[in-house]
């Protein structure tokens, strides 16, 4: 059986080889971080997150059936919970932030993040794709912590409408010893690692999409 500790480390190593460049983070992030976001741009994010979340929630529990005997169906049908709980922390934030007008629609831009994570819940490597949305969750967290932060800070917003980035707004390392753990009777072995890396690339592309379409949308 591979070593807990050593798969800690293949995460950690593919966390810091995809993370997005710590003095780079997406523009919408930075502008509401110096107190100049528009709300309206929230209430958007919102609205494309309610989607995005729904689908996220099949994905992980389709790739919970295809290891479903194994430690890592049960990691992947807890993400699944995890996303049913941000989802029903979604209303008090669109309450705080308005209507999200015409971005209520779904934005290709924004929808090509969950699009992805379909195509990876039938295609893709458990084992990979498991460490890859490790590494990917990490930099979402970041991004999420600081909003949180600036709604407070700017907007006065309380626990409830700040709740769905709270959720996500969590350090890396537990997720990461939890994944690790559900790993242990396979480990990443063989073709694993890099198709790890080619998952994890295209879903901070497809999630740096996402920022940029939020940011350009009016």
């Amino acid at each position: 059986m591979p070593d807990i500790q050593s798969i800690e480390q293949q995460l950690k190593r593919l966390r810091n080889e995809l993370a997005p460049p710590a003095e780079e983070p997406p523009a919408l992030v930075t502008e509401f971080a110096t107190g100049r976001g528009r709300l309206g741009t929230l209430a958007a994010l919102a609205a494309q997150q309610q989607r995005i979340i729904a689908s996220d929630r099949r994905s992980l529990l389709l790739l919970a059936t295809r290891c479903a005997d194994a430690p890592l169906g049960a990691w992947f049908a807890g993400l699944a919970d995890g996303e049913s709980a941000a989802l029903r922390t979604l209303p008090a934030l669109a309450a705080a932030c308005g209507p999200p007008g015409a971005a209520a629609e779904p934005l290709p831009g924004c929808q090509a993040y969950p699009s992805y994570l379909a195509w990876l819940a039938l295609n893709g490597r458990p084992p990979a794709v498991a460490a890859a949305l490790v590494a990917n969750f990490t930099a979402w967290g970041g991004y999420c912590a600081s909003l949180a932060g600036a709604l407070r800070r700017f907007h006065g917003f309380g626990e409830e409408a700040c709740a769905f980035f709270d959720f996500f707004a969590q350090p890396p390392t537990a997720l990461e010893r939890a994944a690790a753990e559900a790993l242990g009777p396979v480990g990443l072995t063989g073709p694993d690692p890099a198709a790890a890396r080619e998952y994890g690339r295209l879903l901070q592309s497809y999630e740096a999409m996402f920022w940029r379409t939020l940011a350009q949308h009016p």
